[in-house]
């Protein structure tokens, strides 16, 4: 398995000069099995533009390509318009929200709104892939890779706490497991919902927007500090912690500094810079 950041960014994209070593691009994910060559996307913040014009350039062929979302505020959808693969007519795109069937009654309604021509020049209508709006209930599912000899790719959901509701993914393939756990507020003490989802994992990815002098002040804002995002990797025994959602108010070096103390506490840990590449 193979995981690329296309946006790490929390909140609001930046562009800055002193924001370019972390990124500036808001939240999303590439998961790549690296024998087929399959990928799919975790949310769809600004950071997928780039990544539709790296499939674009390197020519990548995938019948259907999979866009899971851990929840939908603007800096987890806004760059879904700018997604070139969705502009090919022959491009199937499943836009997948598990475990969200009974707090949603229309998914497409979400993407359609966000495009109406009020707001962008292109409707959703007119885009031109085939879209599937995967509305689900369950909070697993077991997908296939899609290969000659499908390889199973085993998805979990959790709800926690965030406003409007967040959902943190467990994506297990090939014996090798990768947890992304974003815009979630542990609150006085670590969710233990989250610590089972993560149990094990050979990468952890935690939202960490806050310092906790910070967190003190942001009570419901739905974010997690360096430290909280820690203890869950020590609780649930992760070999790898990977913070991100990374605040706009932080700059490169207050996010050096940061990751240098996250690394005194759990070793192997970092904070997540776009286009990094982890192999698991």
């Amino acid at each position: 398995m193979l995981v690329k950041f296309y946006g790490t960014r929390g909140s609001v994209p930046v562009c800055s000069p002193d924001f370019q070593e972390f990124g500036g691009n808001t939240t999303c994910i590439q998961v790549r099995d690296k024998e087929s060559k399959n990928i799919a996307v975790l949310d769809a913040g600004t950071g997928i533009r780039e990544l539709g014009k790296d499939l674009i350039k390197s020519r990548h062929k995938q019948d259907e390509i999979f866009i899971a979302f851990t929840h939908f505020h603007w800096d987890h959808i806004q760059g879904f318009p700018f997604f070139e693969p969705a502009f090919d007519k022959k491009q199937k795109i499943n836009l997948l929200a598990l475990g969200w069937g009974e707090r949603i009654t229309c998914l497409k309604d979400i993407f359609k709104t966000q495009m109406q021509k009020e707001f962008f020049p292109v409707q959703l209508e007119k885009m031109g892939a085939k879209f599937k709006f995967m509305l689900l209930s369950e909070t697993k599912k077991v997908f296939r890779t899609q290969t000659k000899n499908p390889k199973p790719v085993v998805v979990k959901t959790n709800k926690h706490k965030h406003p409007g509701g967040a959902y943190g993914y467990r994506i297990e393939l090939g014996g090798k497991v990768m947890v992304f756990c974003t815009d979630i507020e542990h609150g006085n003490s670590i969710d233990k919902n989250v610590v089972r989802l993560a149990e094990n994992a050979d990468l952890l990815i935690h939202d960490a927007q806050f310092t906790d002098e910070e967190q003190k002040n942001k009570t419901g804002w739905g974010h997690s500090s360096y430290s909280q995002a820690i203890e869950v990797a020590e609780m649930a025994n992760v070999k790898m912690l990977a913070l991100t959602h990374h605040d706009p108010d932080h700059d490169d070096a207050f996010l050096r500094k940061m990751e240098k103390k996250c690394k005194q506490r759990f070793n192997n840990s970092f904070l997540a810079r776009e286009k990094m590449e982890i192999e698991l």
